[in-house]
């Protein structure tokens, strides 16, 4: 794994969930079988680890550390790209993070907007990111943006304005909002050299259309294999079938949301799809009733063919 004159990051990359033990502690085994698992059977190359699916805002500073450590050890050589959220809201927290992300290796930080104390403008936004990327300045660094769960309703695209002065070390965007105007609008000013990654699986061709570089998502976690076939279809200019695909995906959550579709219930039907031991969640979060996501699997295997 390099740092920040790498490739550009493209592609699927998939948000990782946290292995957790039957009693709510981080299970380091899983990690080894989960990457082997992402690259042989889904043809996935780069991850996102200790986000929104990975829990990320409920593990503590050493626990994230931990994991940010092995993931970064043992994706090597397997894995394109290891990016690193460090996100929190103790600013403090998140330099200890970012540095701790250039002492193993991580190909990437991101920082997601603090969420109890809000920034209200892009000027306070930049700020606080250009303070945890300043500890990190050779690493690349991209801002996960995600208003639903932060309150931050800062547009993405205006905080692009001016950002590249202030932290040299930028190279775009987790973009997980729905707002595709503010993504077009962030598409039409990038630099050649960043990345603009869409964070909301159930729209991803409509993203790619408005030229995003690819995605990172927790579907892509056992949707992967389909996906990178979406993307294909798409590069090739078969509209037809990457719409296909896309509805397929979009039939597949609206059914789960109907169930009840958080971060739980997604975790329980990555441990069915994959047959890997992650655990349940981290309270507040509910463990997910198994019928649930046996449920979800059924309709999975019925719009996906796999047999």
């Amino acid at each position: 794994m390099t740092q920040c004159a790498g490739k550009k990051l493209t592609g699927l990359v998939a948000a990782t969930f946290t292995p957790f033990t039957s009693q709510g502690e981080v299970n380091l085994s899983e990690i080894g079988p989960y990457i082997d698992y992402l690259k042989e059977k889904q043809g996935v190359n780069s991850i996102f680890v200790n986000g929104t699916t990975g829990e990320g805002m409920s593990l503590s500073v050493d626990e994230r550390k931990l994991l940010a450590e092995d993931w970064c050890r043992k994706a090597k050589g397997k894995m394109e790209q290891v990016i690193v959220h460090v996100g929190c809201t103790s600013l403090k927290d998140s330099q200890e993070l970012a540095r701790h992300a250039v002492g193993i290796g991580a190909d990437g930080i991101a920082v997601i907007a603090p969420s109890f104390f809000k920034p209200r403008s892009a000027e306070s936004v930049r700020a606080y990111l250009q303070t945890v990327a300043d500890v990190a300045p050779n690493v690349p660094f991209y801002y996960y943006h995600l208003p639903a769960l932060t309150g931050v309703n800062v547009p993405a695209s205006d905080l692009l304005e001016g950002i590249e002065t202030l932290i040299p070390s930028f190279r775009g965007v987790k973009f997980s909002g729905s707002n595709l105007m503010d993504l077009g609008q962030c598409i039409s000013r990038i630099q050649p050299h960043w990345s603009i990654l869409y964070g909301v699986d159930e729209q991803l061709l409509a993203a790619l259309a408005l030229g995003a570089h690819g995605a990172v998502g927790s579907t892509y976690n056992y949707l992967g294999s389909h996906m990178n076939k979406l993307l294909s279809e798409f590069d090739s200019g078969n509209l037809v079938q990457a719409r296909n695909l896309q509805f397929k995906m979009q039939e597949l959550i609206n059914h789960a949301v109907k169930v009840g579709f958080d971060v739980g219930v997604n975790k329980q039907l990555m441990n069915e799809v994959s047959g890997l031991q992650l655990g349940p969640p981290r309270l507040p979060i509910l463990p997910c009733p198994q019928s649930h996501a046996i449920a979800i699997k059924q309709k999975y295997q019925h719009l996906f063919s796999v047999h």
